[in-house]
């Protein structure tokens, strides 16, 4: 018995290799930002992030300035960029810690250039362009003024350019390809101009592995780094999951005929059989919508979640597995044996996105890191395009995927190239 109510096992190996599969798909001399966004998914921000940094990725993406300033807290040293937006309250912890921030409009570019002359600090700043997605984002006829605003203003950097795909299809879709054409002439005019600097993004996920072109110097992947893409996605098979959710039986009770199950009696035993019940519950990645649909795996079988998944205790039908004991080893998400219930299963059935299902997975659930001994290191710089300067020193780009060097005990005290 493990002395975990629930738990979820992190397999930084995986990560690792999708890491590696992304790199591959991005071409050499692309800058990758991976998403952490949400706890990383739900995964674990903290050591998400680390190993990632360790396996040569650039900068990270979060949504909000304090899961920036958690980072920073933790020791992460490299750009960190908000993708989102911040209040007005955030910013002088996020500028204070060189944090990167999405700029969307006028009055944020006059907040944070008189808040960092303030501090005596130079704001790192990525104009983010709706393009089409009509949520954050300066609109496209506005952007060549903000950047000239930005080029005058004397504490602001303008770190990137940036825009934010709409369309879960990536490239397949006939709107990406109208958005790129609306970024790509902000970017020309700017060019006309000499206004762009820093990096340019576009691609997230869906769009890296469908394609898209042109991929300028950065992407922004997420989802994928953690082994998760529709299945009709090019390349989504390629890809490992990296996370297990799991936990235990904590009570098992043989019930007749006829025994309601759980609130509202949704579900009545058919004919004497045997309920465990499990200590986890909605946050804890267990959805209330699995009532009476999902499945865990016991002992390597299939088990159905019988009656309203609780808060708390939601309750299985193990009569068929006659060996059940309490402290058995339970699978809600992950491999057992030769059966495997994967988080896009569980998202179908309870009709929504993955996405979802990691990011409710929450902080009572403890993480376990597994692997993560075998990293990769960066490499050389991004070559000089027509959307980019130079990288920084210190941020090296990712190494082709087919040559991908590893990380000995031997060399813990060597330097690094990249901190």
């Amino acid at each position: 018995m493990t002395a975990y109510r629930a738990w979820a096992d992190i397999d930084l190996d995986a990560l690792t290799h999708n890491l590696g599969v992304i790199r591959h798909k991005a071409g050499a001399g692309t800058r990758i930002v991976l998403v952490v966004k949400a706890d990383a998914y739900g995964h674990g921000a903290v050591a998400i992030a680390s190993h990632a940094v360790r396996c040569g990725i650039a900068a990270l993406g979060v949504s909000t300035s304090a899961e920036a300033l958690e980072l920073r807290s933790a020791g992460i040293r490299v750009p960190i960029l908000v993708l989102g937006t911040i209040v007005d309250d955030e910013a002088v912890d996020a500028l204070r810690c060189d944090v990167h921030i999405a700029l969307h409009s006028g009055e944020r570019r006059a907040m944070l250039q008189d808040l960092a002359r303030r501090l005596g600090v130079r704001a790192k700043v990525h104009l983010k362009i709706d393009s089409g997605l009509g949520r954050l984002g300066v609109l496209p006829g506005r952007a060549i003024e903000l950047l000239r605003e930005i080029r005058r203003s004397s504490h602001l950097e303008l770190a990137g350019v940036m825009t934010h795909v709409s369309s879960g299809e990536g490239a397949f879709a006939a709107s990406t390809a109208e958005q790129a054409r609306v970024f790509d002439d902000v970017l020309r005019k700017a060019r006309e101009e000499q206004l762009l600097k820093g990096w340019i993004h576009m691609a997230n996920s869906a769009s890296l592995f469908t394609g898209l072109r042109p991929r300028y110097d950065t992407v922004r992947p997420g989802i994928s780094a953690y082994g998760v893409l529709p299945s009709d996605l090019p390349g989504a098979g390629d890809l490992r999951p990296i996370l297990s959710l799991k936990t235990q039986v904590v009570f098992l009770k043989d019930v007749p005929h006829g025994t309601p199950v759980g609130y509202d009696s949704t579900w009545t035993a058919p004919h004497s059989t045997r309920i465990a019940t499990l200590p986890v519950g909605y946050n804890d990645g267990v959805p209330w919508r699995l009532s009476n649909e999902g499945a865990v795996l016991v002992r390597g079988q299939r088990a159905r979640i019988v009656g309203r998944v609780s808060m708390d205790y939601p309750t299985v039908d193990v009569g068929h597995i006659p060996t059940v004991h309490v402290g058995d080893e339970v699978t809600l998400i992950g491999t057992q044996g030769h059966q495997t219930i994967s988080v896009q299963e569980v998202a179908q059935q309870v009709g929504t996105i993955a996405y979802e299902i990691t990011c409710s997975v929450g902080k009572r659930v403890q993480r376990r890191y597994v692997g993560g001994e075998t990293i990769v290191l960066p490499s050389q710089e991004a070559p000089a395009g027509p959307w980019t300067a130079r990288l920084p020193r210190d941020v090296a780009a990712p190494l082709e995927f087919e040559s991908l060097p590893t990380w000995t005990d031997a060399d813990e005290d060597r330097p690094r190239e990249r901190r």
